[in-house]
Order: structure tokens, then C-alpha cells, then sequence
């Protein structure tokens, strides 16, 4: 199955098989920070604040007491075990990982930091909102949490109900991991990324949204990047595998200079959010295509 973007005409993701190999690379020069605080006689830290980005983005960070990755290039969370079943293509998992890298993954952590198009030939499963060479030694922030915050779920219903009347669903359960202003492997310029993926789940149906804020870079050094303007070598690449070798979805531009404007495209209408049902074997509101051209 080779799934299009809405709106596109005669253009398609190719299928290619392409092992996902271990990777290694040497480490690099970590940045000294050049913003100092400075502290008056007497004044007091203000609270911490919502670090959203934007009003695309939802909440995350210290405020909304999310857990935060180790600064590790290629790193990743421990394995998170998760309260509520997260139905993907018909498996049903109850742990996840958050990769430092750009990507959410089931069963197994993601250090490869080069990204494969999808299907991958080794059906790791996993979400990829930005797959890329990440390096938050030099710069950002990995955040993650699962939460059953009122709030937070009857903003995600109204959401998810708007982009898919026919479907009927109330969120009950959600996982947010947001990778605030994060820097790219053998960066020396001050470029980051901000984007974030929420997985929603009302006990049948799931759902996984990718959201976009300000996207300065798409590749690091080591996958032949730019030092200095984040561009070139093998762009990141955004969608999803499910682990076997049907069902996947390439976002139009993954892996080409294109996936720098990712945050002005979108499937459901609102520009930087791609939102998809993923508990069953279909892509909703994507257009299944077969031609064999690219994008």
C-alpha cells in the first residue's frame, strides 16, 4: 500500500527495502552555553511557565510535570511502561520508548540517527514526527508523559472529532513526548526544532497526532549535513511504520530538503498537524494510491 497526501496529484512514495543498520560516529564538540542569568539582590525565580511554542503545540515541559530525557546524543528514554493498551496496526503494546532522535517506538529504543524510508526491512513499529539527528547536548530538550488530564483530553476529543466527524470517539487516555528546541549532531549554528507527537486512545479506538512548531534544520553532520545551516546529506523523515511491510505512511518531503516546511503542510486542514487513525489496517483520511512516481 502506498499512501499519498491529500490533494496531490499523480505523486506517490515509492516502496524501497533498506535495512536499518547499526550506526556509529564519533562525539561531538558540546556547546558552551551563552545565556547566563543574572540574578538582582532580592528577586525571586518566577513560576515555571507552559512551554507550548505555539497554540499548535500542546502544553508540555516542567509546568505540566513531564520527565525529561538524558542529555545523550542518539539517546533515549528508559522503557516507559503505559497504564492503558496503545492499539498500533492491530498489535497491542503497553510500553513505549522516546527516542532522542525524533521518534516514538514500540518494543525496541531507536538510537540510528540517518532515517530509512518506510516500510523499514527489520519492522521496527514506531511513530517518526521528525527522524533525524538530534543532539541535545548542544541545544533542547526531550519531554514526555502520559496523562488523563481533563483538560487535555477534551481538547484532544474536540480535535480529533473535528478533523473525523464520522468517527466516534472521546479520548480517555494520552501520551504527549515533545522535543523542544532541539539541536542537530555537529551543529555550530544556532538552528532547532520544535515538533511533538500525541498518541490518543479512547479503549477501541487510537489515534496519533504529529504537531509542528518552528522547524530550522533537517540533518546533522553524520548523515552529511551542514555544520552551519542544518541542510543537505539525508533529511529527516516524517510518518509512521507499523512494523510489518504494508501498512506506513511517508509525510510528502520526508527524506528531501522539502521536509524543512513540514509545519506548512497537513492532512487535516490545519497547517504544522497531521493527525491519523491507527488501530486498524487503514490510514484515515489519506488517499491509498499505487502509481510510481515521487512526490
Amino acid at each position: 500500500m502506498i499512501l499519498r497526501n491529500p490533494g496531490q496529484s499523480s505523486c506517490c512514495f515509492t516502496r524501497t527495502s533498506q535495512p536499518g543498520g547499526s550506526q556509529s560516529k564519533g562525539l561531538a564538540e558540546m556547546k558552551t552555553p551563552i545565556a547566563f542569568l543574572l540574578l538582582l539582590l532580592g528577586l525571586v525565580l518566577p513560576a515555571p511557565v507552559e512551554m507550548a511554542e505555539d497554540s499548535l503545540l500542546y502544553p508540555y515541559g516542567p509546568a505540566q510535570s513531564d520527565q525529561r530525557n538524558p542529555k545523550a546524543d542518539d539517546g533515549a528514554s528508559l522503557e516507559i511502561p503505559i497504564s492503558m493498551t496503545f492499539t498500533f496496526y492491530g498489535k497491542e503494546h503497553r510500553s513505549l520508548y522516546v527516542n532522542n532522535n525524533g521518534v516514538v517506538s514500540f518494543g525496541v529504543s531507536v538510537s540510528q540517527y540517518t532515517p530509512d524510508p518506510f516500510p523499514l526491512a527489520d519492522g521496527r513499529p514506531f511513530v517518526a514526527p521528525y527522524w533525524g539527528d538530534v543532539n541535545n547536548n548542544l541545544g533542547g530538550d526531550v519531554y514526555y508523559r502520559e496523562t488523563r488530564d481533563p483538560e487535555l483530553l477534551r481538547r484532544l476529543t474536540r480535535d480529533i472529532n473535528q478533523y473525523f466527524p464520522e468517527i466516534p470517539f472521546t479520548a480517555t487516555w494520552a501520551f504527549v513526548a515533545t522535543w523542544d528546541r532541539v539541536a542537530y549532531y555537529g551543529s555550530t549554528s544556532q538552528k532547532t526544532n520544535t515538533f511533538q507527537a500525541v498518541l490518543a486512545n479512547d479503549g477501541k479506538v487510537t489515534f496519533i497526532m504529529l504537531n509542528y512548531g518552528t522547524i530550522q534544520w533537517t540533518t546533522g553532520t553524520a548523515s552529511g549535513g551542514d555544520a552551519n545551516t542544518g541542510l543537505g546529506g539525508t533529511p529527516a523523515q516524517a510518518g509512521f511504520n507499523s512494523g510489518d511491510d504494508k501498512n506506513f505512511y511517508n509525510i510528502p518531503g520526508s527524506r528531501t530538503d522539502a521536509i524543512l516546511h513540514i509545519g506548512q503542510t497537513s492532512n487535516v486542514g490545519v497547517q504544522g498537524r497531521w493527525v491519523f487513525q491507527v488501530n486498524d489496517f487503514k490510514v484515515t483520511g489519506v488517499p491509498t494510491e499505487s502509481n510510481d512516481c515521487w512526490l
